[in-house]
């Protein structure tokens, strides 16, 4: 597997850090530590849901040192009363837009929830994070509704296929119980990305490790958060 010299740190649930050459990328920040650095800083939050949008996000831009941090928001958290609209340094993005923000580009492409999944490329990377889009396959829904879950997932799927993906990360949700795994190994083998990084899994690393056990003669190199805060290279 190609090294890229990436730093991902986890913060909690869906949240990540990631650390390139020039830049750290902040995504779906809900809980945890994170020191910031001397670095122009990029905050992604996919959907308006508690546990993907905070609003203590906003106060890094008085902690963090020059340059300053830019937000890129879903267009669903525009409506938000905490969000300070008169600032210049937060784009909202709809499905399917694509925006040049400094030297990173930002494509946003569908969820099968609210707001939109993240791809963006970045020092020479390609990162995906995939918000809420998943194919959730609920126990407790008809038939009917699981076929329309299943068709929306893979309709969405359809079109991110095609794109280079470096890292991607993607729920592997417990509360789907057996059906945890459907999006996730479905999204690796039409998109075959370099590295997947689970997520979405609250406090229960056990359906991580499953799935990694699961995809463990997959060509791409499924990674393992095991505690909060922890960090790997790539």
């Amino acid at each position: 597997m190609e090294k890229l010299n990436i730093i991902i740190k986890y913060l909690y649930h869906s949240g990540f850090c990631v650390e390139t050459d020039k830049c750290l990328l902040v995504f779906d920040f809900y809980q945890g530590s994170l020191n910031l650095k001397n670095k122009k800083t990029y905050v992604f939050s996919s959907h308006i849901h508690p546990d993907h949008y905070n609003p203590e996000i906003f106060k890094w831009q008085n902690k963090q040192p020059q340059p300053s941090v830019q937000y890129i928001l879903s267009n669903d958290i525009c409506s938000v009363k905490d969000i300070p609209l008169t600032k210049d340094n937060i784009t909202f993005i709809s499905p399917y837009e694509e925006k040049q923000i400094d030297d990173i580009n930002v494509k946003a492409y569908g969820s099968t929830d609210e707001g939109v999944s993240f791809l963006v490329r970045c020092d020479g990377v390609s990162i995906f994070h995939a918000g809420d889009l998943n194919w959730w396959y609920w126990e407790e829904e008809t038939p009917a509704e699981n076929i329309i879950a299943e068709k929306g997932f893979k309709e969405e799927i359809a079109k991110i296929k095609g794109e280079s993906i470096d890292i991607a990360f993607f729920p592997v949700d417990p509360r789907l119980e057996q059906n945890y795994c459907l999006g996730a190994e479905l999204f690796i083998n039409e998109i075959n990305p370099g590295y997947f990084i689970p997520m979405h899994f609250w406090d229960d690393h056990d359906v991580v490790r499953q799935f990694c056990t699961r995809m463990k003669d997959s060509a791409t190199q499924v990674i393992q958060f095991t505690q909060r805060g922890q960090e790997v290279v790539i």
